[in-house]
This record gives structure tokens, sequence and C-alpha cells, in this order.
């Protein structure tokens, strides 16, 4: 008998003999099993080990930080789709807009916005986002009521420059800000119910431009679209005042109400075990530290694809559309709404299952195919105009990729808060940077409402984001491995070493 055969431990021998001398049915197991895991834990967050305290200190930034910052992201985007809305609906004739005036509003904005964006977030780490932000947000509400007053297309210009340069701030700042409060598993979830208030802030705006043409237009004697600038200003006034009070900060400097001694201390601590470094001086090194790796590089390509794969924020082709058929004003601004609530849906449903199977580009990669299918049925154009529809409904399914996208950047560069912040900010800085003439290009206004060079340039750009989306997939898994892979050469390393200090007896 060989010596494998031959050799039996003690526990072992006694676990065959009893199992050869027991009756089969009075064998009992005694591993202890998993508690069977909720119905609601597969929508959202769901730990067995997770304490009392920490459930709740989770609940008060989802009360207070959640909401403030989609608060503030849906007066953002009400200010962004009400240019579109306003045009629609009497702007371009009182102001005479007939060319491509459209587009350079537009442009202006996003040259603002570009200008602005990377010394927004050097500020940032500088400067308590409770006062940085809700500061930028009160400049560019008072600059919303200034549009109402506007009597040329050149101060609608001018304006919405300046509103871009405000605006520039908030988006990369408020997942920066969430990234420093959020764990991987349950970042995804909060940062797309935060960009979901951009769908509810579209359909908000057209229900209010299709109230406010019907109700207020004449009063006084402003036009509809003047007074929906008026009632977008009116409606941010209290949203930016409570961002003062409500935005936590940092968790290494917050000074949040609501929040305890003991919250704080977990709230930094979370942050430690999961990697997310918190903020040191931006200097010299942290600048060769974030250009010497490949995710700014990477990254900020993926997110000027994303960016500029459709027309700007100011043109909505399906408004156009309807325009050319002869609907009315209010129709024009409440049909397209059916997009903005797809997109809603879509975005929370997709940061759900992203959360839950922790893979971002597995669930990016199927918002970026139902944006590419409805690009190539509108590019194509001359199909039945059911299929016209679902197409128009369709291509709000793309958006969901962009918080995904930055949840997936606040993980890739988590051990770093100099480089998440700044690459955030250069990601959306370049991103703007490109739009700020693309859609000039790709979707002129006087190519409505074909716009066939636009939809063709998306459906070979839904084609590219597929691929860079792949790149970032493959660079971020190796780097994983190759962690994971030190991390265990140093264990065992220790491990030697231990075995070597051993002393004999």
């Amino acid at each position: 008998m060989s010596s494998k055969q031959g050799t039996t431990t003690p526990t072992k021998a006694a676990i065959e003999e009893s199992s050869s001398e027991a009756p089969e049915a009075s064998v009992v197991n005694f591993e202890p099993t998993e508690p069977k895991a909720p119905w609601w834990s597969y929508l959202w967050d769901y730990d067995p080990g997770q304490t009392r305290e920490e459930r709740a200190f989770i609940q008060k930034l989802d009360v207070f930080l959640v909401t403030m910052l989609s608060f503030g992201y849906f007066i953002k985007n009400l200010d962004q789709t009400n240019i579109s809305n306003a045009f629609v609906s009497g702007m371009k004739e009182d102001l005479s807009m007939n060319g491509n005036e459209i587009n350079l509003v537009d442009t202006a904005w996003t040259i603002g916005y570009v200008v602005g964006q990377i010394p927004s977030q050097i500020v940032l780490t500088k400067v308590r986002p409770s006062i940085w932000v809700p500061s930028c947000e009160l400049v560019w509400t008072l600059l919303t009521f200034c549009l109402a007053a506007a009597k040329t297309s050149n101060h609608v210009i001018t304006i919405r420059f300046f509103v871009g340069l405000a605006e520039s701030i908030f988006y990369p700042a408020a997942h920066t800000i969430l990234g420093s409060w959020y764990k991987p598993s349950e970042l995804g979830k909060r940062a797309c119910i935060f960009h979901a208030s951009s769908a509810a802030a579209s359909m908000f705006s057209g229900y209010l431009q299709a109230g406010v043409y019907t109700g207020l237009n004449g009063v006084r004697g402003l036009a509809g679209w003047q007074w929906l600038f008026i009632m977008d200003g009116i409606i941010s006034i209290p949203i930016c005042a409570a961002g003062f009070f409500v935005l936590p900060d940092l968790p290494e400097n917050t000074r949040a109400f609501y929040l305890s001694e003991k919250d704080r201390a977990m709230a930094r601590d979370r942050m430690t075990k999961v990697g997310r470094a918190p903020r040191t001086r931006l200097g010299r090194s942290a600048f060769k530290r974030i250009f010497g790796r490949w995710h700014v590089y990477l990254l900020s390509i993926l997110y000027i694809i994303f960016i500029n794969i459709g027309p700007s924020s100011s043109l909505n082709p399906m408004a156009l559309w309807l325009k050319s058929k002869g609907e009315s004003v209010e129709r024009i601004n409440i049909v397209p709404t059916a997009a903005s609530a797809i997109q809603l849906v879509l975005t929370v449903a997709f940061a759900i299952i992203s959360d839950a199977i922790r893979h971002r580009a597995s669930i990016m990669s199927i918002s970026t195919f139902l944006g590419g299918f409805a690009a190539l049925l509108l590019a194509i154009w001359n199909i039945p105009d059911g299929l016209k529809w679902f197409a128009f409904l369709l291509q709000r399914a793309s958006v969901p990729y962009g918080p995904l996208s930055m949840s997936w950047t606040n993980e890739i560069c988590g051990s770093d808060a100099e480089e998440r912040a700044i690459v955030i900010g250069i990601m959306n800085s370049l991103g703007y940077a490109f739009n700020a003439w693309v859609p000039l290009l790709t979707y002129p206004q006087v190519d409505s409402p074909t716009f066939k060079k636009g939809f063709i340039f998306s459906t070979v750009a839904f084609g590219a984001q597929a691929i860079i989306t792949g790149i970032v997939a493959f660079m971020y898994k190796r780097d994983r491995k190759a962690k994971r892979d030190e991390v265990e050469m140093t264990d065992e390393e220790h491990a030697e070493v231990g075995t070597l200090e051993v002393p004999r007896l």
C-alpha cells in the first residue's frame, strides 16, 4: 500500500468510522447556513454584516445628500431643457433665430462650461463643497432670470456663456462628493438616481412650458417662453439656499448638522476600508502621478464619445420632427417627455443591476446597444411612422451610460482622491470642449428634422463607444489582477519571514 493510501489522520479516521457505523438517516449536518436574502436585496443595499448604526448613517446620506444633489441637478437640467422648449415655443420667431443661432447659443454655453470645469474641480479640493456649489447655483439662477429680458439672439448667446461658466462646477463636483461617501456596492444606484433627476427635469420642463404657454402667454406683455425662464428661477432659489445647510462637504471636514461625531468617524472608516483615499495637498507630484497612468487618457476618450454622440442639449430632434408635422405647441412640449420617462426608468434599473453584479461595463454596453439601434433606425429615416416613434423614444436609453461611467471612474481612481477629482473634471471638460463644435457639424439646426448626417455619425459613434468600453474594462481588470498578485506575494513573504523568525525550543 502506498503512503498516500496508508496515511489517515485521526480526524479523518473518526469521521469515516462514525459515518460507517451510524445509519444514513441519522447523519446530521451541523454546518452553518447563510440566511436567505430578502426579495428587496435585489433592488437595494443588502449587507447582513451591516450594523444598525451604519444603516441609519446611510439613510441620512440618502435623505440629505442624494436628495440635495438631485434637486441641484434637476434645476441645472431644467435650465438647459428650457432653452430647447422655449425655442420651439415662440423664442425662435420672436428673436428671429431662423439660421443656426440655436447652435451658437449652445456653443456659447459649452465654451463657458469647458472654461470653468477644471478650475472648479481644483477649487473643490480647497473650498468646502457646501459653500462653492450653492454659490455657483445662485449665480446661474440669477442669470436665468436675465434670459427672460433677452431682446436678440446675441443677448441669449452672451448670457448662456456665463450660465455655462457657473454650471460647470455641478456635475463633476456631485460625482466627486458621492464617491467620497458611498462604497462601490452603494455608489452606482445613488449616482444614477442623482442623474435620473435630469430626466425628471426634461419631463417637468415640457409640462411647465405647455402650462405656461397656455396660462401666461401675453400676461404683463411677456411671451410664454419668457415666463418659462422666470418660473425656472423662482423654482431654483430655495434649492440654492438649502444647499448651504444640507450639503455635508467631505468625510474629513464635514460639519453637517445631521451627522454625529460617531457618524463622521464611521464615514472615514468606511472609505478607508474600500481604499478611498482622503484629500491631500494638490501639488506637482499629484499631477505627475495622475498623468503617468492610463486612467485620465482612456476615460477621457470614453466620455468625449458619450457627450458628443448625439445633438446638443438645445436641440430636440423629436420636438423638431413634431413641429415639422404641424403639431400644437402643447403637444410639441409634452410628447417628447415620454422619452425622458424611459430614460428615468432605465437609469435607475441599470444602476440597480450594475451594483448587484458589480460589472459596470456589461450594463453600459446594453445602454450603448439600445442607443445605437435607435440611431441606426433614424439614420435610415424612410421607415414606417410607428418604427420612427419607437426610435425617437428609445434614443434616451443611451443616457444611463453617463452616470455609470462616472461611478466606474470613482472606482477606478478610488485610491487617489486628487486623481479622482481631476480625472472627473478633465473627462467632463474635454467632453464638452468637443461639444462646443462637434454638434455644429453633425446636427446643425438647418438639417432638421431628418438630421441624416447626424444620425449616421451617432450610429458610428456608438460602435466606437462599445470599443472604448471594452478597452477600459480590459485595462481595469489587468490592474486589479496585478494588485491582487502583489498583495498575495507580500502576504507570502511575510509568512516566510514569520516562519524563519520562530525560535527553536
